[in-house]
């Protein structure tokens, strides 16, 4: 069993759609998708574990913690609608659960990777760390991603978590002079390799489509056939 923690280095970077382009590059294993916290929606809507599902197959297993109605950090969310907050604890026993029937888990966390979880500052890192998992970063294309990600992944290394790379969440079909070339400066910035790179609207693709194009944006370290950068 392994569990696979995906951050990014922002919120609506394509966390969840690179989260279902691993699970669809891994269609032959057992795959469980772990949202701890689901923010923004009501009862009854799809979240983003179920998202991961749709797009990625029946071979994934969605499941989701809590969900609070506001589009806030999960400790923000969680206060202002009275409920209790997920704790980290909590999330690794899930995904432990989890692992004792799949052979894959990824947890997907909400917004960055030290974004509150409750009121005591606890972060998808103090998971991270509970489940002793690696932790892949999704990164936007764009100007401004090369500090954001090393910010990310020195975090990480500080608290003694491994990053086995970087993948870019949503890649322009046009992209502008910094978006070319930061697929060549990220790795540097991460000190980590570039693992993927996920097409923009990636996500409005049929699932089929989806799952047959997903293996092409990904490394082999991610399932995928495109060569790591």
């Amino acid at each position: 069993m392994t569990i696979l923690v995906v951050t990014g280095t922002g919120t609506e970077i394509g966390k969840t759609i690179v989260t279902a382009a691993v699970a669809a590059a891994y269609r032959d294993l057992r795959v469980a998708v772990l949202k701890p916290a689901q923010t923004g929606l009501a009862p009854g809507e799809p979240g983003d574990a179920a998202e991961v599902a749709r797009l990625a197959g029946p071979h994934v297993t969605a499941i989701e913690l809590a969900r609070f109605p506001e589009p806030l950090a999960p400790g923000t969310a969680a206060r202002r609608a009275g409920l209790a907050p997920v704790r980290p604890y909590e999330i690794a026993e899930a995904a432990q659960k989890l692992g004792t029937e799949h052979d894959l888990v990824l947890v997907e966390g909400a917004g960055g990777l030290l974004v509150r979880f409750d009121e005591e500052g606890a972060t998808l890192a103090d998971a991270a760390r509970l489940m002793e998992a690696p932790v892949l970063v999704v990164a936007p294309a764009g100007l401004g991603t090369l500090n954001a990600t090393a910010l990310t992944t020195e975090a990480l290394r500080t608290r003694g978590l491994s990053c086995p790379g970087v993948v870019v969440g949503s890649m322009p079909a046009d992209p502008d002079l910094a978006s070319r070339c930061n697929i060549d400066d990220l790795p540097v910035s991460a000190g980590a390799p570039l693992l993927g790179v996920v097409p923009a609207g990636a996500g409005s693709l049929e699932p089929a489509d989806f799952r047959a194009r997903a293996r092409s944006w990904l490394a082999p370290g991610l399932g995928g056939d495109r060569p790591a950068g």
